[in-house]
């Protein structure tokens, strides 16, 4: 009998946003998560990482204003490093749960980049804000220096603002099609992945940007040919129009 593949996204609130909440959140959603776990299913877990890659950039941030000798860590290592603390408290969570049932299934997180069109147009508009808030004064002072676009926050402040490109290609999708093959459940595309474009020669490199999470999801669904995409959040249905007067909350797609 044919297994069905699933591909479950993790929204925020299903990871918190504090390591306290973190680790306590994946406690429970290692539960919702584990009951799609038996014989007849494939499980593909995803996630977002934003209130944590935030946190990193923030500390990376501080500590090269501190001290100022140390070069500035790139948005693009920001994301792998919430890939792969986000990915063990996953497989420790998920982990335990499935021995409690009897499961030994093997859990497996896998850092992956996923590839962007270096001329995608959300370039030329960076919207996606990371990181700490700044005075106008402070953030400007940051522009001249390092070249970063900053904007104003909703009142709050000024922050660094990036782009968020289309995701075009998972590049370790042959890896993660492999551990899926031989019974692994596979924390994958974590936050969106980690963007990359290919430069002139042809290589892969970072870039300062913010793959949507869903988006990149989907993509990957896509691509294993996957019975169902499960996002896991606190909105309890898909709407049209979102926090505006007029949105209507969607029964069927």
């Amino acid at each position: 009998m044919k297994k069905k593949k699933i591909v479950i996204a993790l929204g925020h609130d299903a990871l918190g946003t504090t390591l306290p909440e973190q680790h306590e959140a994946t406690k429970h959603t290692a539960k919702a998560v584990a009951d799609f776990i038996r014989d007849d299913y494939e499980v593909v877990i995803t996630h977002s990482n934003g209130p944590q890659v935030g946190m990193i950039h923030t500390a990376m941030s501080e500590f090269c204003r501190i001290y100022p000798e140390y070069t500035a860590t790139p948005t693009a290592v920001c994301s792998a490093m919430s890939q792969g603390y986000i990915g063990y408290h996953i497989q420790q969570g998920l982990t335990k749960v499935l021995r409690s049932r009897g499961n030994k299934s093997e859990v497996a997180t896998v850092v992956t980049q996923v590839l962007v069109d270096r001329n995608d147009p959300k370039f030329k508009n960076p919207s996606k804000p990371i990181g700490p808030f700044y005075t106008e004064e402070e953030a400007r002072k940051i522009a001249d220096e390092k070249g970063y676009v900053m904007k104003e926050d909703a009142g709050r402040g000024w922050r660094r603002v990036v782009a968020s490109p289309m995701p075009i290609e998972i590049e370790e999708l042959s890896a993660v099609k492999c551990l899926v093959d031989n019974g692994f459940v596979v924390v994958t595309v974590g936050g969106g992945g980690i963007p990359v474009i290919r430069n002139d020669k042809g290589e892969l490199e970072g870039t300062a940007a913010v793959i949507d999470k869903d988006l990149a999801s989907e993509k990957l669904a896509e691509d294993l040919d996957a019975d169902a995409l499960v996002i896991l959040t606190a909105v309890e249905k898909v709407s049209i129009n979102y926090k505006k007067p007029d949105q209507k909350d969607l029964d069927k797609l």
